[in-house]
């Protein structure tokens, strides 16, 4: 390199520098394209849900003392438990709840702590003082609790008896018969069945009864507890082929129950049916659900605190809840007529992926307004050639933030789009700057080369560069803020000063190229 072009080099600056490299090259339609390309698939790809992604680990041990008096769990129980999972580290708080024969201890860790380590924390500090543990105490059962153990979608199973409907107990088994195929639904988490009683096989023993045949009512209980168990008893070999033996058969049906012999009285046996009443029954109501439709109901079938069972679905951490969500009713969908019969009914009740997308559509139209806003101010002031430079760079820096977000593991919702709303104004300064600048050097020449927009770009290119970084640097420190609401906030720093350094990077590296493309096609269509 000679001395002159060193000389010119240092001359230009970074910001001279980079346009030199790109301006009158090929690359620079084709990294526009490529930063359009990936701004696409972070749109398409990134995870959507209405809040940012926030890890506040939860950890709930239970604990079973039967006989124990609340006062007895607490001080031999729930205090020392306290005690010993506050020394876990990384715990922001220690709760508990104590009853009669049962506690629950639940460790809060602070934000941002792993899930999965704080879990491990917690069964080893267990596991390492399980001698501590008093006599008739259980061993301690450990469920952790996220934010994505709430469920994303529920849905509501009802029918009419009075047309010819199912009972809430029928509705209970269906329900599981249906859980087990939505939970085949790639990256479904957690499901659970709400409402409706439970089937079983009931057994009403008259007290005249046994007392007349001498028998006592463990007598009943322990034969049918024995009679419902199979074990293995040994191998058969024959043939050159080995048999594994069994004993015993579970019990499936209310007249084998009925069948089982308890004792016998005056040289005859004593059957089950003897002393007592067997039959297929639901049980005992624990959980009510009721199901309302009101006026805003489009469907023409209505419930009027008709019984109902309720489906709730949950989705694995760091998936995306609009896409699981679809094809959890994308299967439901399928179910319906085969699995579900066309008497029981099948509402959705609860759609966070509908919910969540719609807000982020919201916001999305938000941010698409927010650009065109910017763009008619450009207009207005700046003129179609300039303005027309910046309405391009606008949408490449908007997508290449979103892809970004991607990157750096967060999720389009309202706080990452808020940040791009707000940074929106300010993403175009530098590049209404460089534009502003080789439209002055335009005005003076009549035409743009490519020296010109270098030298425009050396021009302002120190200053602008300055002003970016001040910028993010105001605007960084905003990440670190501690509690709850600093991972909360943070797309908004982060993100922000994301946009930012990209629209440097598109200032110096697009606008001057599109300038001379849009000054070639105007030379193009408009000179004789």
């Amino acid at each position: 390199m000679s001395e002159s072009d060193k000389h010119e080099e240092q001359s230009l600056g970074i910001a001279g520098n980079t346009a030199r490299q790109f301006i009158n090259s090929p690359v620079t339609p084709l990294l526009m394209f490529a930063f359009l390309a990936i701004g696409i698939l972070g749109l398409m790809f990134t995870p959507r849900q209405e809040d940012p992604k926030i890890s506040v680990p939860m950890v709930d041990v239970f604990v079973q003392y039967p006989g124990a008096s609340a006062e007895q769990v607490t001080s031999l129980v729930t205090e020392p438990m306290e005690r010993l999972l506050s020394e876990i580290p990384g715990v922001r708080h220690v709760y508990s709840a104590t009853q009669r024969g049962a506690s629950i201890v639940t460790v809060r860790f602070k934000v941002g702590e792993d899930l999965g380590a704080s879990i491990v924390k917690v069964h080893d500090k267990l596991q390492s003082n399980l001698d501590l543990i008093p006599p008739g105490v259980s061993m301690p059962l450990v469920k952790p609790v996220g934010i994505d153990d709430v469920p994303i979608v529920t849905l509501t199973l009802w029918s009419k008896l009075e047309e010819g409907g199912v009972d809430d107990g029928t509705l209970r088994t269906l329900a599981f018969d249906v859980l087990q195929y939505l939970e085949s639904v790639p990256n479904t988490g957690r499901g659970f069945v709400v409402g409706g009683r439970s089937d079983q096989i009931r057994v009403e023993v008259s007290p005249e009864k046994l007392s007349g045949f001498g028998i006592s009512l463990a007598q009943v209980a322990q034969t049918i507890q024995t009679a419902n168990s199979e074990k293995a008893t040994g191998y058969f070999e024959g043939g050159n082929t080995s048999f594994k033996v069994y004993s015993g058969a579970f019990l499936t049906t209310a007249e084998e129950i009925a069948r089982l012999v308890i004792g016998v009285h005056d040289g005859a046996p004593v059957y089950v049916h003897d002393v007592a009443q067997v039959f297929h029954y639901p049980e005992e109501t624990r959980q009510l659900v009721s199901y309302y439709t009101g006026v805003a109901n489009a469907d023409p079938m209505k419930a009027n605190g008709e019984a109902a069972v309720t489906i709730a679905i949950a989705k694995k951490i760091n998936t995306n809840g609009v896409t699981v969500a679809n094809d959890i009713l994308a299967k439901l969908e399928s179910l319906k007529g085969q699995i579900i019969p066309d008497n029981v009914h099948v509402d959705v009740t609860r759609n966070y992926g509908k919910t969540a997308n719609d807000k982020v559509n919201e916001l999305l139209t938000a941010l698409f307004e927010a650009a065109i806003a910017v763009s008619i101010l450009c207009l207005i002031f700046m003129g179609l050639r300039a303005a027309s430079v910046i309405i391009v760079i606008i949408p490449i820096v908007i997508l290449v933030t979103i892809w970004a977000a991607l990157v750096l593991d967060y999720t389009i919702d309202r706080v990452s789009l808020f940040a791009l709303v707000f940074s929106i104004g300010i993403l175009v300064d530098d590049a209404t700057v460089v534009v502003e600048n080789i439209f002055r050097r335009w005005l003076e020449a009549g035409k743009t080369s490519v020296n010109i927009a270098i030298d425009a770009v050396r021009e302002v290119g120190n200053p602008t560069i300055l002003a970016t970084l001040t910028i993010i640097s105001a605007l960084l420190p905003m990440g670190f803020v501690s509690g709850l609401m600093g991972p909360y906030m943070r797309p908004i720093p982060v993100l922000g000063s994301a946009a930012m350094f990209f629209s440097l990077i598109a200032a110096f590296v697009f606008a001057p190229g599109v300038w001379i493309i849009f000054d070639e096609i105007h030379i193009a269509f408009y000179t004789p």
